[in-house]
C-alpha cells in the first residue's frame, strides 16, 4: 500500500535533507567552502587539534566519505592553501594531512557558522530527539 508522501518518513527526510543542505551551502558560501570542503577540513582540523595527522583514507573514514572523491577535494582544499599533504615517512607512498595555519583559522569559523545553522534547524525542543534519532539511523547494521 502506497503512503501518502506527507507520511513516508524517506520523503520527509530527502526534503528536511535538502532544505538542511541549502542552509548550510548559503552559510559556507562567504567562506569559500562548499559543504564537502567544509567537512574534510572540519575532520582533519579537529584530528591535527587531537595530535593525529591521518592520512586521506582515515580522513574519509572520519568524515564517510568516499576515497576518491577525497582525493579530488583535498587536492582543491591544498589549492587553497588550507591543507598540505606531506609523505608519510613510514610509507611513502601515503600522504600526512596537516591543517595549514590558513585551515586553522577558517575551520572554527566554519564550524561556527555551520552550528549556528543547525541551532536553527534542529532548535532545543528538537534538538536531543533529532541526535538520537539520527544515531540510531546512522549505527552500523541499521
Amino acid at each position: 500500500m502506497a503512503l501518502d508522501p506527507d507520511s513516508s518518513p524517506g520523503f520527509l527526510l530527502w526534503h528536511a535533507t535538502l532544505r538542511w543542505q541549502r542552509d548550510i551551502t548559503a552559510a559556507l558560501a562567504p567562506l569559500g567552502l562548499t559543504h564537502v570542503q567544509f567537512v574534510l577540513l572540519a575532520c582533519a582540523w579537529w584530528l591535527n587539534t587531537q595530535g593525529e595527522h591521518p592520512r586521506q583514507l582515515a580522513l574519509a573514514r572520519q568524515a564517510g566519505t568516499d576515497v576518491k572523491m577525497t582525493s579530488q577535494v583535498l587536492r582543491t582544499l591544498e589549492g587553497k592553501g588550507l591543507i598540505e599533504r606531506e609523505v608519510d615517512p613510514s610509507d611513502t607512498r601515503a600522504k600526512r594531512l596537516r591543517v595549514t595555519a590558513a585551515g586553522a583559522e577558517l575551520a572554527p569559523r566554519a564550524i561556527a557558522a555551520v552550528e549556528e545553522v543547525d541551532a536553527r534547524f534542529f532548535p532545543p525542543g528538537v534538538r536531543d530527539e533529532a541526535v538520537a534519532v539520527l544515531r540510531r539511523l546512522t549505527a552500523p547494521g541499521s
